[in-house]
This record gives structure tokens, C-alpha cells and sequence, in this order.
């Protein structure tokens, strides 16, 4: 995180939802980066090294999912958060399992995202406060 301004992924195959949350990202003062696939996902998470990816689970060219998995393993740091419109209690617990932040589901109100944007910064403030010894 550079001067609070995070840099966000954005992992999705459908433009509608990839436009949608890079408006709102921006709107709240971070860097948006796009991805339309999984594959892509994995290969800008390795360039940009991002704070947040908000990541698809069905997705070309690999997962959601497996992306994570691949995100994870290059860059444990890297927080991502798992949108669907296929929420089963496996996905979601496999998501986590393999890392996820958190999860969401499709179809989402704007101001869910808002409030995940907050909450990880919150809680990447608290994290990096620890870090340096405050309390």
C-alpha cells in the first residue's frame, strides 16, 4: 500500500463486473488492474504484486480457485478476496482453504465492496502497526 492507496487486482471474466468494481475502487482512491482470466490474474499478481485481488471463481485459463492457489504460493502477502454466483458451502470452505480473505456473492451491492475496501485497509493498517511494534 503506497500512501493508502491500494493497488487492486480485479479477476473476472465478464467486462460488466470488471468495469463496475474498477469504478468503484477508483471512486474510493486506489489503483485498479485488470484481468479477464485466470491465467492473466496469476501473471499481473507476479508484475504488480498487488494488496487485494477481487477474483472470479469461474473463470478461462484457469479458476478462480486455482488461481488463488498460484497467487498463495507465489506471494503469501497477497490478500484475495473470492466472488461467485455458485456460493456452495464447498467452493467457499475450498476458497478458504486455499487462502481466500474473504469471499463474496454475486450478485453485489456497491457498497459490500466499499466496506471489504475499508475493512482490509483497517486491517492492513492494524497488521503493519504490530509489525513495527504499536499496539
Amino acid at each position: 500500500m503506497n500512501r493508502g492507496r491500494l493497488r487492486v487486482l480485479i479477476a473476472d471474466d465478464q467486462p460488466g463486473v470488471r468495469f463496475l468494481l474498477e469504478i468503484v475502487v477508483k471512486e474510493c482512491g486506489h489503483e485498479a488492474y485488470l484481468a479477464q482470466n485466470g491465467l492473466e490474474a496469476v501473471e499481473m499478481a507476479r508484475s504488480i504484486n498487488p494488496d487485494l485481488v477481487f477474483m472470479d471463481v469461474r473463470m478461462p485459463l484457469n479458476g478462480g480457485l486455482e488461481a488463488l492457489g498460484e497467487i498463495k504460493e507465489t506471494n503469501p502477502e497477497i490478500e484475495v478476496i473470492i466472488m461467485t454466483a455458485y456460493g456452495s458451502e464447498q467452493t467457499i470452505s475450498d476458497a478458504l482453504e486455499k487462502g481466500a480473505w474473504r469471499y463474496i456473492a454475486k450478485p453485489f451491492d456497491v457498497n459490500e465492496i466499499k466496506e471489504l475496501l475499508i475493512d482490509f485497509v483497517n486491517e492492513y493498517c492494524r497488521k503493519s502497526a504490530k509489525a513495527v511494534g504499536f499496539q
